[in-house]
């Protein structure tokens, strides 16, 4: 009878395994932390991934929250570890510890105010006085469905600045889900032993870990439609 998974003292049978069984190698587990000025869509960009839901009734996060999910991908199975952090500014000092030992920093900003996209600048900033470039970076411009007269950053701007500072760049909106499953799906192929990862860094140059170890995926993607949702009240 099985004793749960533990090995006999002396006993060699119950070292060998057993005939036609496979040995299942452990889940490849990454840490993607969420890093943002407060209000930009963090929190409603990992919510649309997570349960393909949005909520209208924004509550700020509050210190540090913590969800995980499993991708299915082409080539292997992943666990992805998702943190979102409190853009709030008395918070601060406490995501420097969670940025440590993360595999991926998204850093998120309102394509509608231009002030958190340079915060942005800060964020990025943070992300390699921990993690040097032993991290995947993509810059994510959110609410993209509050439509063209209300952008203050072009798609254009975005990608110029990502392409600057040899970071990922994607586009989506979390009210629309528009593009929410391509970024993290990006995200996932970007990961350290990724067959795609190995290919990664593109026109930016970028490497991470030294040469022929780039985390870094050239995106190029078209521009978000005009107008994904015609609603006045906020995209967060």
């Amino acid at each position: 009878m099985s004793d749960g998974g533990k090995t006999s003292a002396g006993g060699a049978a119950s070292k060998r395994p057993m005939s036609g069984t496979t040995s299942l190698a452990p889940l490849a587990k990454y840490k993607l932390v969420f890093l943002g000025d407060q209000s930009v869509g963090k929190t409603s960009i990992i919510t649309r991934f997570m349960y393909d839901n949005f909520d209208r009734h924004y509550q700020a996060t509050i210190g540090i929250d913590f969800l995980s999910k499993t991708m299915y991908l082409e080539d292997r199975t992943v666990r992805l570890q998702l943190w979102d952090t409190a853009g709030q500014e008395r918070f601060r000092s406490l995501i420097p510890s969670y940025i440590r030992d993360s595999s991926v920093a998204v850093v998120v900003y309102d394509v509608s105010n231009r002030a958190s996209f340079l915060n942005t600048t800060k964020w990025v900033e943070d992300v390699r006085a921990e993690r040097g470039n032993d991290v995947v970076i993509c810059l994510v411009g959110n609410k993209t469905d509050l439509g063209n007269d209300k952008r203050q950053i072009s798609t254009e701007e975005g990608e110029e600045r990502a392409k600057k500072d040899g970071l990922m760049f994607m586009e989506c909106s979390a009210k629309a889900g528009y593009n929410v499953k391509s970024l993290f799906r990006k995200l996932a192929t970007s990961l350290p032993g990724s067959p795609d990862s190995a290919n990664v860094g593109g026109a930016n140059g970028a490497g991470s870990g030294g040469p022929g170890n780039s985390n870094l995926i050239d995106i190029k993607l078209s521009a978000a439609p005009a107008n994904l949702d015609e609603a006045k009240t906020c995209g967060c």
